[in-house]
């Protein structure tokens, strides 16, 4: 059996290595992309932000309802275990 030589790098494969490692050169029309989609960004951001606080601001209303409803009903059913007289007395010791 005969051994295959190991691949050894030609020098276009080399070359096309280092371009992938070097930084991309600067070009400003990148730029401007760049700070336009940040922009976008920064505005969805802030439309979520309101459209957020708007909803929690909804669900402190509805929690805050709830409650007063949930307090009226207990005073109502603790009104009416006062007005019943239990069926046996206690036994005093």
């Amino acid at each position: 059996m005969a051994e295959e030589p190991a691949a050894t790098l030609t020098p276009p494969e080399s070359a096309e290595f280092s371009r992938l490692d070097s930084p991309p050169k600067f070009n400003p029309s990148r730029m401007v992309g760049i700070i336009r989609r940040k922009a976008l960004i920064r505005n969805l951001a802030a439309v979520y932000h309101a459209e957020c606080l708007a909803y929690c601001q909804q669900l402190l209303k509805l929690q805050k309802e709830w409650q007063e409803t949930w307090i009226d009903i207990q005073v109502q059913e603790d009104t009416r275990k006062d007005m019943r007289p239990t069926k046996r007395a206690k036994k005093g010791r």
